[in-house]
């Protein structure tokens, strides 16, 4: 059986699970894009959840269809408040496509509504095209199972096997699943060892072995339920791979001799069936992605993009996403939004009518002005910054050359620019500025030549006025280092290691006070020295690559460097 197979076999019984006792799992966060995969899964989650409300949200759609609101025509009409339902209120499954696209305040008021409804659940599905995009992470906290169908083949996605007779069976025995403390114990040090910090997480595992355990026929949970629980629940929130245990037993003395046999054997209802510690921790490293470094290292580059401010996103009133009205005043180049202002107006047509004496108009106060306003994305300008240095050059410009036209190749789409630089001998050199014409990068990486010292400093210099440059034309500039040895030439051409490698680092230390993202890729045969040092200075991500390809570093690049 295929590992494509294997795994839509692990989502059949995801749905399964799930459909038992969806409040308590919270709902199924499935990252794919749309197309006949997604539309099987989705078929099966609707026959799963036969006899509940599904109801489908978008991620635009504004608050008062979600939570209720004023029924702004009929408030109008008769002067009385009148309110509408909620989706909410009506629904016991939400679906909602392009969960990436779900604002911070939107993600956190659906959270609280499922913290807060027992019996509500959601099933997110994300489009992201990007490593580093996806919904947020209130909203996938909250969702005990996470699923990737991103590159699962439509050959190995049949339709989903959903015996409604054999849920309503599991569905009735579930109550009766028995948990024991060891189990418990278990599943929270597996969390722990694989780097989870929410604390929902465990309790979501655990309502998915006691589903497991309920499809089986058993009566309690046993090793099928946990393992499943951790490759449903767990393995996809890994933030590190599981650390192998410090040997604890050296120091612990063997147990007397004289203990007989019969007395070890006594109580086996005690010694439970169920896998040791280490076993489990072996089953969630096989069940890890494996892209795993490239999504922490993602995630490492966002956090110290956020922080320093990139501002890769800005609010304005023409065009981009729609963000949510806000109170202002008319004039310049404010657009009012009609809707929302007679909607915060309705509710007091009733008192102004009666205090003015005119009852054949609506009353709209300056206090009632929204403004429309949007949210604009600044495009990406990714600067490579190349060590051409030694005799080993011509093979990492092959790398680097390969990953910048890969990821050119997708500039259109995504409207990236790409500029390079390149470091050797007394210098360095701006071959590329930022640019997305892919017949221009092809003549400069053809002409790139290598050889001499490396003036690290040089490169970083150069890379930070380029990105000055970006930041003055409205893109928001990362810098993606490839280098596998130290520097040893200063900002003045001389050859000195020690001069050198200060301006390396106070380079780099500049590069972080700018507020600049990016990425250090180690593209020697073994971690160079002194090379994740210099990233801290950066406060940028340490990737480590030892006979990469330019596919690879193409991957690393794009997924630590996707605003």
């Amino acid at each position: 059986m295929s590992g494509a197979e294997t795994r839509w076999q692990g989502v059949n019984l995801a749905v399964a699970c799930l459909a038992l006792d969806p409040g308590a799992m919270g709902g199924m966060w499935i990252r794919a894009r749309v197309g006949p995969v997604r539309d099987q899964l989705e078929d099966g989650l609707k026959t799963a959840f036969q006899g509940l409300k599904l109801r489908r949200i978008a991620p635009s759609m504004p608050d008062d269809a979600l939570f209720g609101g004023i029924d702004l025509a009929s408030t109008l009409d008769t002067g009385v408040l009148t309110k509408t339902a909620g989706i909410l209120t009506q629904a016991d499954v939400l679906l909602l496509p392009m969960a990436e696209r779900v604002e911070p305040g939107l993600a956190g008021r659906l959270a609280n509504a499922l913290d807060r409804q027992r019996n509500l659940a959601l099933i997110a599905f994300d489009e992201g095209s990007e490593p580093g995009e996806h919904a947020p992470d209130a909203l996938t906290d909250r969702l005990a199972i996470h699923v990737d169908l991103s590159d699962h083949p439509f050959s190995d996605a049949p339709e989903l096997a959903i015996d409604l007779e054999a849920l309503n069976k599991a569905r009735a025995v579930l109550p009766t699943i028995q948990i024991s403390e060891s189990v418990i114990a278990e599943l929270a040090e597996v969390a722990a060892r694989l780097g989870i910090r929410s604390l929902r997480a465990p309790l979501q595992a655990l309502a998915v072995a006691r589903a497991s355990a309920a499809l089986s026929g058993a009566d309690e949970v046993e090793e099928a339920d946990l393992l499943t629980a951790i490759e449903l629940v767990l393995a996809p929130r890994a933030t590190q791979m599981p650390d192998a245990q410090e040997n604890k037993d050296d120091d612990t003395p063997p147990p007397p001799e004289d203990v007989p046999d019969d007395a070890q054997d006594s109580d086996p209802e005690e010694q439970l069936d169920l896998p040791p510690i280490e076993i489990l921790l072996e089953a969630a490293r096989a069940m890890l992605p494996p892209d795993l470094l490239a999504r922490l290292t993602a995630g490492k580059a966002q956090r110290s993009a956020s922080a320093a401010g990139s501002g890769a996103k800005k609010a304005g009133n023409r065009r981009g996403r729609p963000l949510p009205p806000r109170a202002g005043r008319m004039g310049g180049h404010a657009r009012v939004d009609l809707v929302a202002t007679l909607r915060t107006a309705a509710p007091w047509q009733t008192i102004r009518r009666n205090t003015t004496g005119i009852h054949d108009r609506v009353h709209v106060r300056m206090s009632d002005i929204r403004l429309r306003r949007f949210q604009e994305t600044s495009d990406r300008a990714i600067i490579f910054v190349v060590d051409a240095s030694g005799s080993a050059a011509m093979a990492r410009l092959a790398e680097a050359k390969g990953a910048v036209e890969l990821l050119l190749s997708e500039a259109y789409a995504r409207r990236d620019h790409v500029a390079l630089v390149a470091f050797r001998g007394d210098g360095s050199d701006v071959l590329l500025p930022p640019t997305r014409s892919l017949v221009q990068t092809k003549r400069r990486l053809a002409s790139l030549p290598g050889g001499g010292g490396t003036p690290l400093a040089s490169g970083l210099k150069a890379a930070m006025e380029l990105a000055a440059l970006a930041r003055s034309k409205g893109m928001t500039p990362s810098v993606a280092l490839l280098t596998d040895g130290r520097a040893n030439v200063d900002l003045t051409g001389t050859a000195n290691r020690a001069q050198a490698g200060e301006d390396a680092t106070s380079m780099a230390r500049i590069i972080r006070a700018n507020g600049l993202p990016g990425l250090v890729i180690d593209t020697g045969m073994r971690p160079t020295r002194g090379l994740d040092a210099l990233a801290r200075d950066m406060g940028v991500p340490y990737l480590p690559l030892p006979r990469a390809d330019s596919r690879s570093l193409s991957r690393a690049v794009d997924a630590a460097l996707t605003p």
